[in-house]
């Protein structure tokens, strides 16, 4: 039995997520997701808008996942690789030769992202967003619903 093991925050769930963990568990027969704590996420200056146990749980229920852990820090990753008898640590090719290190315990892959999705994109589209004032969203939307008639 081939165990993969990978981490990541998992924060507003999209489908680069998803197709990642798909691929993920495409190199062998168990895939074991380490999701990053809130407590950790801060240590690593990232600020997250779900929070762990929901994060968590929405991995958790991804059919290509079997089993959750929690990421706590970053010095874990060899702990778990032990602990699990993992053969391989794979993780998106935006950490590129950043975990060569583990090549000492198992196998390590870097897979390429999902183009033009990411967290960070959605967070920054969120908050341009959030941005603009309610009068305008307002004026936009009785635009929007004049050319909709317009239509029928």
């Amino acid at each position: 039995m081939i165990k993969v093991i990978t981490y990541g925050t998992f924060d507003m769930f999209h489908i680069g997520h998803l197709k990642l963990l798909q691929r993920l568990k495409g190199l062998g027969d168990e895939l074991i997701v380490a999701v990053s704590t809130d407590e950790f996420n801060l240590q690593k200056g990232k600020k997250v808008m779900i929070p762990y146990a929901q994060r968590a749980e929405i991995v958790a229920n991804i059919k290509c996942v079997d089993m959750v852990i929690p990421e706590n820090s970053w010095e874990q990753k060899v702990e778990d690789i032990k602990k699990y008898d993992i053969d391989i640590f794979a993780i998106g090719d935006d950490w590129s030769g950043k975990f060569d290190f583990l090549k000492e315990y198992c196998e390590v892959v870097y897979l390429p992202r999902t183009k033009d999705i990411s967290t960070t994109k959605l967070k920054k589209s969120l908050t341009n967003f959030l941005s603009i004032p309610k009068e305008d969203i307002i004026n936009a939307l009785e635009v929007l619903d004049t050319l909709r008639k317009d239509f029928i």
